[in-house]
């Protein structure tokens, strides 16, 4: 990719990336030493983290609180909540979801994960993985992230030797392999000294891999995107101001997947009504094509009745509409999930009445497998079948990670109450 020898931002393009591990483990410090170390953070911010660290008798800038932002967080030296960070270097730009790794946290965990390019998953060099750290790399894995670094941290307090590392190493190797991994990259740091994290250290002079900056600005993140099977969800209908201009109705959104050009043939589900693209546009202007995950609107040719939470794709690789749902879940709340409990699915901009017809497993993260059970606790991941009320139109998970998710949410409160991965779609 031409940005790796000196290209612009607008070539690097946005890596998402997670963060995540036990507590004690050093996941606040490595991202606040990443910040610092490549000179990323405003001044008054530093004074402030300086004047913090003073006050709690730290004896040292405490690095963490430059991600640790909640009071709570701060007071009790963990994080809890998700915090989104944006930066940027001369070769990439970045969103850092700094997750809890706690197992009480894991829906946030998943919420942060949802939407990465890449998991970075903190073990301690004295401890190895525990079965919070298999629990990181699983879900990392459930929610489809293609792209696995593990920090072993804390390299300093076992006097920077190779052996523990490579202990860990056939560890995360073992596990990786039994969940698909198929992208691992595994680094020796110290976040609190500040080695392998930007700049190499002479310590581990026995480590010939790169450090996590310059990992994180050159793995390639092109390769994952689906630019075969055309899936535009609609977000919203831009309608003309007047009934003579009905046919410059126009649809916006964010391509899931696939390549959008004027001319191509489509089919807009779940109606099934056929039509082609008359233009594809921008703010900027018309475009001869687009691709995901731009976003852009979109103009059909004739009087297609289209509405918010349809799907716009290619004929030839068009799912079918589904009833019935088998699909993994992350149960985000206090009361239990069973067999018969009523939700809204939704999915996308799509809403539609659900029923679970029946929890068939949890996960159990000792064995990496799953587990028969009737119900799902709070943060318990697990597979369940769900019955519609009317059919939606999505993709496996596996396939594509846009129309392959959902959520289910209590009618009477609002709240969420987990989030879903379409593992099949009964027709």
């Amino acid at each position: 990719m031409a940005w790796l020898n000196g290209g612009s931002l607008a070539e690097a393009g946005l890596l998402r990336f997670a963060t995540v591990g036990s507590v004690d483990d050093g996941k606040s410090t490595l991202i606040g030493r990443l910040l610092y170390d490549a000179r990323l953070v405003p001044d008054d911010q530093l004074a402030h983290v300086q004047e913090a660290s003073a006050r709690r008798g730290d004896g040292y800038v405490n690095l963490a609180l430059l991600t640790d932002g909640l009071r709570a967080e701060r007071e009790q030296g963990i994080t809890i909540d998700v915090a989104y960070r944006y930066f940027a270097t001369p070769r990439r730009r970045f969103i850092i979801a700094d997750t809890p790794g706690h197992e009480q946290y894991t829906r946030n965990m998943v919420t942060g994960a949802s939407t990465a390019d890449l998991s970075v998953v903190l073990v301690d060099a004295r401890h190895g993985l525990f079965d919070q750290s298999r629990r990181h790399i699983c879900v990392a894995a459930l929610l489809g992230v293609p792209h696995l670094t593990v920090c072993v941290n804390k390299m300093d307090l076992v006097g920077y030797e190779r052996e523990p590392f490579d202990r860990i190493c056939r560890e995360i190797d073992e596990v990786c392999e039994r969940l698909g991994f198929s992208d691992v990259v595994v680094i020796p740091v110290s976040a609190l000294h500040g080695d392998n994290v930007v700049d190499r250290s002479e310590r581990t002079s026995w480590y010939e891999g790169p450090t996590l900056l310059s990992h994180l600005e050159g793995v390639r993140v092109d390769s994952d995107r689906n630019f075969t099977d055309l899936r535009f969800p609609v977000q919203w209908v831009i309608r003309p101001m007047s009934d003579e201009h009905h046919d410059h109705r126009s649809y916006a959104g964010e391509l899931a997947s696939g390549v959008l050009r004027p001319g191509d043939p489509v089919v807009v589900l779940p109606s099934g009504s056929r039509t082609t693209v008359a233009s594809v546009g921008t703010h900027d202007g018309e475009l001869e094509e687009a691709f995901a995950p731009m976003s852009v609107t979109v103009q059909l040719e004739g009087h297609v009745d289209v509405s918010r939470g349809d799907l716009i794709c290619d004929p030839e690789s068009a799912p079918a509409p589904a009833r019935e749902l088998v699909a993994d879940v992350c149960w985000m709340t206090e009361r239990p999930l069973a067999a018969g409990g009523r939700y809204l699915l939704r999915q996308g901009a799509a809403s539609v009445r659900a029923a679970v017809r029946e929890v068939r497993s949890a996960l159990d993260l000792a064995t990496l497998a799953q587990a028969p059970a009737d119900s799902l606790e709070l943060n318990d991941l697990g597979r369940v079948e769900i019955r519609l009320a009317a059919p939606i139109v999505c993709d496996p998970y596996r396939e594509n990670r846009t129309t392959g998710c959902f959520i289910l949410v209590d009618e009477a409160s609002g709240d969420t109450v987990a989030a879903g991965m379409v593992v099949e779609a009964l027709k």
